[in-house]
């Protein structure tokens, strides 16, 4: 199993590899929302329930798919959107 520290590395790394397609490109927005990259960022205890490096992959990608297909710009804004998903899937 790898450590909260570890996972924060992994996330940190995995949100800054180069957008693929569409969907991707809401990483920045997420590494924008989240800013502190560190163990004492309460944000990031949602690691703790994820055990691997592809659990984490499979948590931005499903985020990012969200964004994709539910956020509405209109009406809410995108750190409010990533806010609701880290507290709630």
């Amino acid at each position: 199993m790898i450590s909260l520290a570890e996972k924060i590395n992994y996330l940190e790394r995995y949100l800054t590899q180069s957008n693929k397609n569409y969907a991707d490109s809401f990483k920045e927005d997420i590494v924008l929302f989240i800013d502190n990259f560190t163990d004492k960022n309460k944000l990031l205890l949602f690691l703790n329930k994820l055990n691997s490096e592809k659990e984490i992959e499979e948590w931005v990608e499903n985020l990012c798919s969200k964004i994709v297909l539910k956020f509405d710009s209109e009406d809410e804004q995108i750190n409010d959107f990533i806010y609701d998903y880290i507290q709630f899937g």
